[in-house]
């Protein structure tokens, strides 16, 4: 060993020892390592707060006789009389409660289904190029208010619209449909569709970007065809986030499309037309009757809570995190 080799051991051996007898660095305490997140996220959390729970507390009016004249705190209470609007059999309220239903019924069996179909007919495009220029065209619609859609629905399938036109025009009769009484859910049903199914695409085409290839390689060599890959590995990769996504729609049950059901009530009228949004819309609002409607925005909101709860529990009974681990 040279000289300069033997001086520079115990020189090595003296730095070592030093680094061990140094003391070691604390972690910073969570708080203090996240506070810049915590400032970002106060505005969100008072926008929460202003505008999601302040407003809650409004919701006192559904047990008084509510004047918007005299306000919350001296209008008269009344008790529990505004939710008999809910027992006594009111026709109004019975009708707006039975199209809510057949509604909600009607979305969760076509609606709902609608974005899964499209993302598994989209992610079976081998094109990406394709498969993007089709993702932006099909998202579009969800950027349009519902002004728009309903006023692109009249255009086009109005007594005067373009298929009506071109009916004529070729002594083709018309086709009565804006404004039809027996055909407006199967309209509202269809604007839907087209206005938000592509949107709804983006969180099952994610999930099924994360399926390894591996698998479909392994089931080809199995001799599945695309069918049984498909139903083997796609839809066990989105049977989660598919189960989550539902039970938050149960939370919506009773909520069916407020604006887009009040644009377009006047060509069919209330005894087809009227939900409870709008029945809390129209009574509330137009009528004045404040203290029933917001009795009646209170047991839906309730009932939605339960829904959300009752399914929660029913997924994991069925072994699915659902929205919230128990």
């Amino acid at each position: 060993m040279t000289t300069v080799q033997q001086s520079a051991a115990p020189a090595a051996e003296e730095g070592r020892g030093a680094a061990d007898t140094r003391r070691p660095r604390r972690p910073r305490p969570a708080g203090r390592r996240d506070a810049a997140l915590f400032w970002f996220a106060i505005p969100g959390l008072l926008v929460l707060l202003l505008f999601h729970y302040v407003p809650l507390l409004g919701n006192v009016i559904a047990f008084q006789d509510y004047q918007p004249y005299i306000g919350i705190m001296h209008s008269p209470w009344s008790g529990l009389d505004n939710f008999e609007v809910l027992f006594n059999g009111d026709d109004q309220f019975l009708r707006a409660l039975v199209n809510t239903l057949q509604l909600t019924l009607i979305q969760v069996v076509f609606v709902f289904p609608a974005p899964v179909l499209l993302a598994l007919a989209l992610n079976s495009l081998v094109s990406e190029r394709v498969k993007k220029w089709v993702q932006n065209v099909l998202y579009l619609p969800h950027f349009l208010s519902w002004v728009v859609v309903v006023a692109l629905f009249q255009q086009m399938l109005g007594n005067t619209g373009m298929l009506n036109l071109f009916l004529q025009a070729h002594d083709l009769g018309t086709w009565n449909i804006i404004g039809n009484p027996e055909l407006f859910k199967s309209l509202l049903t269809s604007q839907v569709i087209w206005k938000d199914t592509g949107w709804g695409t983006i969180l099952f085409l994610a999930a099924l970007s994360r399926v390894d290839n591996d698998l479909y390689e392994a089931a080809a060599m199995d001799g599945a065809s695309r069918l049984r890959q498909t139903w083997h590995v796609t839809l066990p990769a989105l049977r989660g986030l598919v189960i989550l996504l539902l039970i938050l729609r149960l939370g919506d049950a009773l909520s069916v499309g407020f604006e887009q059901i009040l644009l377009q009530q006047g060509g069919v009228g209330l005894e087809n037309s009227e939900v409870m949004d709008t029945y809390v819309y129209n009574h509330g609002l137009i009528g004045g009757d404040w203290g029933v409607s917001a009795a009646v925005g209170l047991v839906k909101g309730l009932v939605g809570v339960a829904l959300v709860l009752g399914a929660n529990k029913v997924a994991h009974l069925f072994g699915e995190e659902g929205v919230y681990k128990s």
